[in-house]
């Protein structure tokens, strides 16, 4: 992360409290686990590819896990940006699903594609921030039994505000199976066939192919294309590399395919970069 002067960035067991003296800080967001961002005071800019998001005093964002993201933390007059963010580790998710009430978990809900989502926040949302809002100053330290306290409220604010966060933060398979976004994520450039992918995470070929479709509404192929195309506008956009060198570290065969999908997915060449 690059960042300019912090005031201070305090950090308990998954809860991030920033406050920043500039009127800019910079940095790249890349995280594997998913992330609710609250602006106190100043500014905050996601940029996602030609998506920009922005949050003012007051707002508050989810940001997907297994996504790389820049984001801006501005002050705003005599405002600094502060802001505090809580981070929801698979741990803590996979004990808050083996308490849930799977009655209470809604059905046929539509997996979204979004990598970040801007959150109305209510009163259960803002009191949450609000109540961590004290612990800014650093002599006062919440225990390990708050701040998990303070991120299964965290859960349970995000579930109570849209039920689309169910299949998001609940993501993962059942625990004697290997994670398929974990693992996918991992191995995304590997020639590997679907049989190949459903044995490596304990699954049988039909088995992968229906929890394939609880974390994801795309097909495993279309999946993996979109995620090694991503892959690729980051190595030629942000990192600088050359066609020739990108395609083969994403998990392409040759450049001809490669820019061929890179065009039909964005609209114009790799070369063009």
């Amino acid at each position: 992360m690059e960042q300019i002067e912090a005031l201070k960035t305090i950090s308990y067991s998954g809860i991030f409290l920033s406050c920043f003296s500039e009127e800019s800080t910079k940095c790249i967001h890349s995280t594997p686990e998913h992330v609710l961002v609250y602006l106190y005071s100043g500014e905050q800019i996601i940029e996602d590819r030609n998506k920009t998001i922005k949050l003012k005093a007051g707002d508050c964002a989810l940001v997907r896990r297994d996504h790389r993201l820049k984001m801006y933390k501005n002050g705003k007059g005599k405002d600094l940006y502060k802001g505090i963010s809580l981070t929801f580790k698979r741990s803590i998710l996979r004990e808050f699903y083996s308490n849930l009430n799977k009655t209470d978990i809604p059905e046929n809900v539509k997996i979204s594609d979004q990598n970040v989502f801007k959150i109305d926040p209510d009163t259960a949302i803002t009191s949450l921030f609000q109540s961590l809002n004290p612990y800014f100053d650093s002599n006062i330290k919440p225990t390990e039994s708050i701040t998990k306290l303070k991120l299964l409220e965290g859960i349970y604010a995000l579930l109570n505000s849209n039920e689309q966060f169910y299949p998001i933060l609940f993501d993962f398979a059942e625990p004697w199976k290997v994670d398929i976004l974990e693992f996918l994520n991992d191995n995304y450039t590997d020639d590997l066939s679907m049989g190949q992918i459903a044995s490596f995470t304990g699954r049988s070929l039909a088995t992968f192919k229906r929890d394939f479709k609880k974390v994801s509404s795309l097909t495993p192929q279309k999946w993996l294309m979109k995620k090694r195309l991503e892959m690729a506008y980051i190595k030629l956009k942000e990192d600088g590399k050359k066609v020739h060198d990108v395609y083969f570290e994403v998990g392409f065969k040759n450049p001809s395919h490669f820019s061929t999908a890179f065009k039909k997915q964005y609209g114009f060449a790799p070369s063009e970069i």
